[in-house]
């Protein structure tokens, strides 16, 4: 049913698309017969009003893979540096918040790990709307960050890095076997807020699979059993998204556009200072108010990324700001 609401909503908006072109261009002509300027101008506005939307359109064509309409997992793990890092995997974890309320999506925060003076070592979000993972999908990869510290007294400049993973939230639909005997399974105790229940007794699940050596964990819930469950989910959401990008990986007519996910390959560099500029190194888009971007403003992005993904080249990239 979800699918055939796609299609009939797809096939709906190309109808009327065409409809509001045909109405508008007999607008026009009708004006120009009758020296009716107005309404020449008001038929104008309307065709690059509709000229946007059909653009709008022709992004969310891009959202046409296996598990894009899925919801998503995303994570987030501070890389080497410390409180540096960590203030920086924090931001980024605003960024995304803020970019999913933007979309009208809900986040659900499944684990979070607190830096030991700010910021925070590692969290993962369960993002649940439209499209969520086809959209987040090309954020996976490590983000770089270039600004004068504030936690260093001398204002030097640091650089800092955090990676980021997304992957999709697998449904029903979607059959993932996993033998148990490969899967070690540890329990901790929480950390963070979440009272004394859960900050005292072993109710957070961990689980590797040990082939892959893919760890995930979930700590959100008092019981260790929902905990637990809901890091199964996550492990065959995990090993759904390796799937995934093997087969696009073996798909990709070049090097050059395989999505490679490794420390050291950052898909997106953050300049706070001496100058302002957040480049995508995949696509060379460019936005020269890091604010704007930090506080969600990632459409630009991922569409260039979206773009690039499909056409194996740099179309989708523009600058911005």
């Amino acid at each position: 049913m979800r699918e055939r609401q796609r299609l009939d909503s797809a096939i709906a908006a190309v109808r009327e698309t065409e409809r509001d072109l045909d109405d508008n261009i007999g607008l026009i002509g009708l004006g120009e017969a009758e020296g009716d300027q107005s309404v020449v101008a008001d038929a104008e506005a309307a065709l690059a009003g509709l000229a946007r939307e059909a653009a709008r359109r022709q992004v969310e064509t891009l959202l046409s893979g296996e598990a894009d309409s899925n919801d998503a997992y995303l994570e987030i793990h501070a890389g080497a540096g410390g409180t540096e890092s960590q203030d920086w995997a924090q931001m980024l974890f605003r960024m995304y918040a803020r970019w999913a309320e933007r979309q009208g999506f809900k986040v659900e925060t499944l684990e979070f790990h607190d830096g030991e003076e700010a910021g925070i070592k590692s969290a993962t979000v369960q993002i649940t709307g439209a499209n969520a993972y086809g959209w987040l999908k090309t954020e996976s990869g490590v983000h770089r960050l270039v600004r004068i510290s504030p936690f260093d007294s001398n204002a030097r400049r640091h650089t800092s890095f955090a990676s980021v993973w997304v992957y999709p939230v697998v449904d029903d639909s979607i059959q993932i076997d996993i033998n148990e005997s490969d899967v070690r399974i540890d329990t901790f105790r929480s950390s963070g807020a979440g009272g004394q229940h859960v900050n005292t007794t072993d109710s957070a699940v961990r689980l590797t699979h040990i082939p892959t050596g893919i760890a995930v964990a979930c700590q959100n819930e008092r019981s260790q059993h929902k905990n637990r469950a809901t890091a199964w989910d996550m492990l065959r959401a995990r090993l759904y998204e390796e799937e995934l990008k093997k087969r696009e990986e073996a798909a990709m007519a070049t090097e050059a556009s395989k999505t490679e996910i490794g420390w050291g390959h950052q898909i997106r560099s953050y300049v706070l200072q001496p100058y302002q500029l957040v480049k995508d190194m995949r696509t060379g888009m460019e936005h020269t108010t890091p604010s704007e971007v930090l506080d969600g403003d990632l459409d630009g992005f991922m569409e260039a990324s979206l773009a690039q993904r499909i056409t194996g080249g740099a179309d989708g990239a523009a600058a911005a700001g």
